[in-house]
């Protein structure tokens, strides 16, 4: 796209707004701004415009207040004068001048009877080039007016999580683009989960983007997220739809949703329930082995078809008893890991207390394994109030009783 036709055809520059969906309403909650440029086939975006560095940067700035005003003229004469506006602003360009050409033009539009509550800033924070600590104290500063913040892409590129933690945005944004692959990878998994924990400690809500399929809705349910956003849902347009346009769809995959969820939660149960019986009667039939070696190399032959790994830990932490390890199809002691300590790891003796208290095992959540890379839930049980049984299941078993996700 021609940067100097832009410039020369404002009047063609127009807003189109992509529905943002709440999962709590099952109603549209807000729009995204996008800008697009009229043509004789059609509006095209103005992305490439925006993301163009080699664009003057006076040129993008101009023709993103022509869209932004057109859009809060747009809204304001609608009669619902509760939904949220998403406004994307280019980190760098907002610095230019300490974010102060957007405050008046917000100002502005306050006067004229818009809550800036609704105003929603939306950044993408790997793209910024500044300094983030004024960053963050622009952003604050523009919060004192009532203006939100959301961060854009943050899965794309984890490096800059410690960034994110700094600016406190109030919306985290997170592109689903990712799960269109064939498989997606563990990693990927784990860096929405990690995403979803710092959500939560700082008080931000999540927003799933680019959601094109039922699978990726449910996904995005699944892993906390509050608000949904993409083609699945409603493509962007230059009107607004009504609130509730999908109410009747959304509310039964919701429905959809918990009824697999709730029979996930009931398979794991059913699991936990099997192995607290199992495992108690094993530890009845060998309660007179000589040591926790001994105790490990007796189960590891009892449970062939659903572990591989065997260990026993004291209530700290430390190894009571070395690894019962099975590689290719055979069990071997390795005596090397007596004595080293787990406490250091996430839950670990949060579920010792709870082990103790309840006198009952405990199932873990999915996690990948540290050497072996595979993906697994661990078992773990009291053998007495200071020991306890370590039992890492097997992929093959997960995947067999439908625990594997």
């Amino acid at each position: 796209m021609d940067a100097l036709d832009v410039m020369a055809n404002l009047p063609q520059v127009i807003p189109h707004y992509q529905p943002i969906f709440s999962a709590d309403e099952h109603g549209v909650v807000g729009y995204e701004v996008l800008g697009r440029f009229q043509t004789e086939t059609g509006p095209v975006s103005l992305g490439p415009f925006f993301h163009d560095e080699t664009i003057p940067e006076e040129f993008r700035i101009e023709v993103d207040d022509v869209v932004t005003k057109k859009a809060l003229d747009y809204f304001l004469s609608l009669d619902d004068q509760t939904l949220l506006i998403f406004l994307n602003r280019d980190a760098n360009l907002l610095m230019l001048d300490r974010g102060e050409s957007f405050l008046q033009l917000l100002l502005t539009y306050e006067a004229k009877g818009l809550a800036l509550s609704r105003i929603v800033l939306e950044i993408n924070e790997q793209h910024f080039k500044g300094d983030v600590d004024q960053l963050s104290h622009l952003l604050t500063y523009l919060r004192t007016y009532g203006v939100k913040v959301a961060v854009d892409n943050i899965a794309e590129h984890s490096i800059h999580l410690e960034r994110i933690g700094v600016l406190s945005p109030d919306i985290l944004k997170i592109d689903l683009r990712e799960l269109r692959k064939t498989s997606v990878h563990q990693a990927y998994q784990e860096i929405v989960h990690s995403i979803s924990l710092l959500a939560r400690k700082i008080g931000a809500t999540l927003l799933y983007e680019d959601i094109e399929t039922s699978f990726q809705l449910q996904y995005a349910w699944r892993h906390g997220g509050r608000y949904y956003q993409g083609y699945y849902l409603a493509k962007p347009a230059p009107e607004v739809v009504p609130r509730d346009l999908l109410k009747d769809l959304l509310r039964q995959e919701c429905h959809r949703f918990i009824q697999q969820e709730k029979k996930k939660l009931e398979t794991l149960y059913q699991i936990a329930e099997q192995f607290q019986q199992r495992i108690s009667a094993l530890l009845g039939k060998y309660k007179k082995a000589a040591d926790f070696n001994e105790l490990i190399s007796l189960l590891a032959g009892e449970l062939d078809d659903v572990c591989f790994r065997i260990y026993v830990c004291d209530e700290d932490g430390f190894q009571q008893s070395g690894n019962m390890f099975k590689r290719g199809g055979r069990w071997e002691l390795q005596p090397q890991y007596y004595m080293k300590n787990w406490s250091w790891r996430p839950y670990f003796l949060e579920n010792i207390i709870r082990m103790r208290s309840r006198r009952r095992g405990i199932l873990s959540d999915l996690y990948t394994d540290i050497e072996t890379g595979e993906t697994i839930r661990t078992y773990s049980y009291p053998i007495d109030e200071r020991h306890y049984l370590f039992i890492d299941l097997s992929y093959s078993y997960l995947f067999e009783h439908d625990a594997h996700y």
